[in-house]
């Protein structure tokens, strides 16, 4: 364990956390599917392990896959298309290095048994590369093809984050409303750090107070820096004042690359079109802010894939720890 005294350390949980959160410094994933798909809700998943092997060699510190059950045409997007359990197995086996990250893991619609099991199984099979987003969800239209609720899906969201901390233990001993662990059984295998890194997203129907004490990090959105500035610190004033260590906050970014490096920014979904030298000036004003992660999504990039994945590496990469 790290000394208590350091506040500004993170917790030590597995390799990927370890890798990828490091305070005062911000590294750069990306979100697959590797493609552009501006016109489409499903992507043409061509070179997706070439392109995933491809931004392990380049440096990218994290690949982030997406928990999306079912195509919800009002949704817009399909995701990388595979299960994210099945594709983080076949990201392991394919990758060296690289974190392999789930953003996020609808809790609500899986049973948090079948979560642990996998997410471990995961997390060993990469070697302690595994990254656990979760949270409550936001398409309606899936809960009734599941037999779900909608509305009460925040008390089970945080009934399965205490039945996945228990699935750590060994012959856990815990009561909760999916399920009564008595202590006579097991669940193999577990996490290469001891427990699997849970990052909370955006509110998942909690309270700031709930997010901030229960994850192991923060996922959130691009915001004005203004805005930005004070809602990283809010949730790490609520962490110190529970008494525990810091924790890393981490955001996603559309981009869309131009060739002219000082072109300037315009606004997309969720992001931007620029060059390099903006992208470069936003990310090093975000890392000032508390930021420690961002996924970049390039899904509505209009160059390449590849040739702006070695534009990243080259021309902003450098500036970033990985």
């Amino acid at each position: 364990m790290l000394d208590d005294t350091d506040t500004k350390a993170f917790p030590r949980l597995n390799r990927a956390y370890n890798t990828v959160f490091q305070p005062d410094q911000l590294s750069i994933g990306l979100v697959v599917p590797l493609a552009r798909y501006a016109d489409t809700a499903v992507p043409d998943m061509a070179r997706h392990i070439q392109r995933a092997q491809m931004a392990d060699e380049l440096g990218f510190s994290a690949l982030w896959l997406r928990d999306v059950p079912f195509n919800v045409p009002s949704f817009g997007d399909a995701g990388q298309v595979f299960d994210p359990f099945v594709y983080l197995g076949a990201l392991a086996a394919s990758t060296r290095d690289i974190a392999l990250g789930v953003a996020s893991v609808v809790l609500p619609l899986r049973h948090p048994a079948h979560v642990a099991k996998a997410a471990a199984s995961a997390d060993v099979l990469s070697g302690g590369r595994l990254l656990l987003g979760v949270a409550s969800g936001d398409r309606p239209d899936e809960y009734p093809a599941l037999d779900m609720g909608f509305e009460d899906r925040g008390a089970r969201f945080r009934d399965s984050v205490d039945y996945i901390r228990a699935m750590a233990e060994p012959y856990p001993q815990r009561q909760t409303a999916q399920g009564r662990l008595a202590g006579g059984i097991d669940m193999l295998p577990k996490p290469t750090g001891g427990q699997l890194p849970l990052l909370i997203t955006g509110g998942s129907q909690q309270s700031p107070d709930w997010v901030a004490r229960n994850g192991d990090g923060w996922m959130t959105y691009p915001r004005d820096a203004g805005c930005q500035g004070r809602v990283v610190a809010e949730y790490r004033r609520r962490i110190n004042e529970a008494g525990l260590p810091d924790k890393p906050v981490m955001q996603s970014l559309y981009v869309d690359l131009v060739d002219r490096a000082d072109a300037p920014p315009r606004p997309i979904h969720l992001g931007f079109q620029s060059g390099t030298d903006y992208l470069r000036r936003y990310l090093s004003e975000i890392r000032t802010l508390g930021i420690n992660h961002v996924a970049l999504n390039l899904r509505f990039n209009g160059a390449g894939i590849e040739p702006t994945m070695q534009r990243l590496a080259d021309e902003i990469l450098p500036d970033f720890s990985s």
